[in-house]
């Protein structure tokens, strides 16, 4: 059995992952106590029915009882019939208070903090933080919209196999904040930027005159050859750890020239490589016409 546990802020979207994973063909049990999840998985062995994959949300509406989360996954990953995931999403916390008054509903931990939602949001961050650092997919919605986040869910657990490694690249720009949800960084302000060059500023490094115009420089080109190397030393690393996702950012000043480029030209080369590859440009398209 394939067993994903969804877990995450409240408000940043497990709502929609757990419509997705429905839809590819998951059982999906919303809000289960931790406590309760064992005996699940016993019910669908001795049920006799074809259930192979399945998707529990278990999140801080659990109240006191989501602290058993960690004594169930413990056991769990004990029993050699289950796999086991965690996929965890978040969002920053202006977002998600955002996004609450404008469904107007209640957070989870309102009582327990006497209604202050900023209070309520730190609470719940660091009652999940354990949980975080040990997912296996990780989200951040900040930027996303609700059918960006499903085509992101779509492409990471449709039809791949579960043990292997899903590389997610990803570009962004400093000035915006630098990627949460990302494994390794790359800082590619180092090299001249095509801001300055008047007919490629409107253009992104999606389009060959801007990758070119980066890509003309012995250093640009030398950079991507180390980082090639370092990353092809360490994906194989990654697999053998069990790692099922990893995330490799690129950032430069406003995610739209070198850091696409250098996001494009790697993806490129992974999936040469024969790595399942997702690609994001988180900025491209904020503020056209600014420093990139």
């Amino acid at each position: 059995m394939e067993l994903l546990i969804v877990t995450g802020m409240s408000g940043s979207g497990k709502s929609s992952v757990m419509e997705v994973m429905e839809d590819i063909g998951y059982y999906c049990v919303d809000n289960i106590p931790p406590v309760l999840i064992g005996k699940f998985v016993d019910l669908c062995r001795k049920s006799g029915t074809d259930i192979k994959k399945v998707a529990l949300a278990v999140d801080i509406r659990s109240g006191e009882m989501f602290a058993e989360i960690f004594s169930s996954l413990s056991e769990l990953k004990r029993q050699t019939d289950v796999r086991v995931k965690i996929l965890f999403t978040e969002a920053e916390d202006e977002v998600l208070i955002k996004r609450y008054k404008e469904t107007r509903r209640r957070h989870p931990l309102d009582e327990k903090t006497g209604g202050n939602l900023h209070e309520a949001i730190a609470c719940e961050r660091e009652r999940l933080s354990q949980l975080r650092e040990i997912a296996d997919y990780y989200i951040d919605t900040t930027s996303l919209s609700a059918s960006q986040l499903k085509e992101q869910v779509r492409n990471t657990f449709l039809g791949k196999n579960s043990d292997s490694l899903t590389v997610k690249v990803i570009s962004f720009g400093f000035k915006y904040g630098v990627s949460t949800e990302s494994d390794l960084v790359f800082d590619v302000r180092c090299l001249p930027n095509p801001f300055y060059i008047t007919e490629l500023k409107g253009h992104t490094g999606c389009d060959e005159c801007v990758r070119d115009y980066v890509m003309s420089f012995e250093q640009s080109r030398e950079l991507f050859r180390r980082l090639a190397d370092l990353i092809d030393y360490l994906l194989p690393l990654y697999v053998k750890e069990g790692k099922s996702q990893l995330v490799i950012a690129f950032g430069c000043t406003g995610g739209r020239h070198r850091s696409v480029t250098f996001a494009e030209l790697m993806a490129e080369y992974l999936v040469k490589e024969g790595y399942i590859v997702q690609k994001y440009h988180r900025d491209r398209l904020r503020n056209q016409g600014r420093q990139g």
